[in-house]
């Protein structure tokens, strides 16, 4: 059980890089964490065999760089869709900046209707093709931004980064941006050059021969506890354990000869085994 960091390339899905994976690598028990469009490229968190049931544990803030055009919205907010002309820009790269740090903090947004996000069951990317309506809204969620700026603008185009939590769309924050600025905008390109640890200058490609496996104790950010023989006996056979050490946090890492055997959580002062892994 291992993550990789993969550099998804512009023009496949994010499953696609699944399905190459395992093909590859030959194993099917692989995830992913944070979905990137067709296309955007840069990183992917990904975990294969037991690493799958700890994705959700990953540090999983995101960075961005947004390449984005004025003067036009499109029915995806990004280059895919139909192109809507709405008026030449005019603004000074003060006002731009002004209106793209207003996004700063804590915010509401209303994620694209040409998104994986589930209304009655089925995904709102499949309900605007199959239906050919898109004049429905997703309900607004609650998003964070923590550091957001303007690299270059230039002939009605703009650079802009974006370090945000996890929920964040930055599809739709482009085209939020647009509105503010009264004239439309949508992404061109979008690259994802950060994810919790992971950072696209050590991604791997996908159609390498061999990927760097990255030890899960390497970038899980808990509490290590090593077992003894009994300890682990205990746990392994699904039971509590009461602490000999000083835990901090209330999740825990329990390893043995440092492999990790469970994801565990400290409750009660007593450490309960959350999930177990095999083949210590």
């Amino acid at each position: 059980m291992y993550f990789l960091n993969i550099n998804k390339p512009k023009g496949i899905s994010s499953f696609d890089v699944i399905k190459i994976l395992r093909k590859k690598i030959g194993i099917k028990q692989i995830g992913h964490s944070g979905t990137l469009d067709p296309l955007a490229s840069g990183v992917m968190q990904i975990g294969v065999g037991g690493c799958t049931k700890l994705l959700d544990y990953l540090c999983s803030d995101k960075t961005y760089i947004a390449k984005v055009k004025f003067g036009y919205i499109t029915s995806t907010y990004d280059d895919e869709g139909e192109k809507i002309y709405i008026k030449k820009p005019n603004f000074s790269f003060s006002q731009l900046e002004a209106v793209v740090n207003s996004f700063l903090g804590k915010t509401k947004q209303s994620p694209p209707v040409y998104s994986a996000i589930k209304l009655n069951g089925k995904r709102a990317c499949d309900i605007v093709r199959k239906t050919n309506i898109c004049d429905f809204t997703i309900p607004e969620r609650e998003i964070e931004i923590y550091k957001i700026f303007v690299l270059n603008f230039n002939d009605n185009q703009a650079e802009i980064f974006v370090h945000c939590k996890k929920g964040v769309y930055i599809r739709s924050l482009v085209n939020d941006i647009g509105q503010k600025l009264g004239c439309g905008a949508y992404i061109t390109d979008l690259i994802r050059i950060k994810a919790g640890d992971f950072d696209v200058e050590d991604a791997n490609d996908i159609n390498s021969n061999s990927y760097n496996k990255i030890n899960p104790l390497d970038v899980l950010h808990f509490d290590n506890y090593e077992l003894n023989d009994s300890e682990y006996l205990r746990i392994t056979n699904g039971n509590y354990i009461m602490p000999r050490l000083n835990i901090q946090s209330d999740k825990v890492l329990l390893t043995k000869n440092n492999k990790l055997v469970s994801f565990a959580i400290l409750s009660d002062n007593l450490i309960k085994p959350k999930k177990l892994f095999k083949g210590v």
